[in-house]
């Protein structure tokens, strides 16, 4: 990361969501390629998941977050729903900063692994997804979970990027 691109960063705040920063999520969604999910499942998030999403702002503008939660029959597992970074962030490592907060939080103590589930022609998240393995000196694996023809819609094929054992 450039010297500039660390110096813009640090004007931004990390933070947990609150319920009125899910409407500012979807609408960063919305203006973006991510699957649109609907507004409801934002406001969720950040109501009952906030200790596992991550938030960024500038000034009141959101920027950036992370929607996730903790497997319930994987609590050392950390699923990571969304990413989203708005257009004027992108390219300087805010998700990879995002992914290092988010399991920095007390309710990760227990996390040893990161999943996000990411499409074949997704480079970007496969790209960020092998840095941070990398960055923290531990295995990626790759596998299917849910093949194109379990989705109703015709949803390319989602593959379980899973990162770890992440160290203390």
């Amino acid at each position: 990361m450039s010297e500039r691109s660390a110096a813009m960063l640090d004007s931004l705040t990390f933070g947990k969501p609150t319920k009125f920063d899910g409407k500012k999520m979807w609408a960063l969604v919305k203006e973006s390629t991510l699957d649109l999910n609907s507004a409801y499942k934002y406001l969720m998030m950040a109501e009952y998941f906030s200790e596992t999403c991550v938030i960024v702002k500038e000034k009141d503008d959101v920027v950036g977050f992370i929607t996730g939660f903790i497997e319930p029959d994987a609590p050392d597992t950390v699923f990571v729903w969304q990413i989203g970074v708005a257009p004027s962030q992108q390219g300087k490592g805010l998700a990879s900063k995002m992914l290092s907060e988010l399991i920095t939080r007390p309710a990760c103590r227990d996390v040893r692994y990161v999943e996000a589930t990411v499409t074949a022609d997704n480079e970007a998240s496969k790209a960020l997804f092998t840095r941070f393995a990398k960055k923290n000196g531990t295995d990626l694996n790759v596998f299917e979970t849910f093949p194109e023809d379990a989705f109703p819609d015709g949803h390319d094929a989602e593959f379980t990027y899973r990162i770890g054992p992440i160290s203390e």
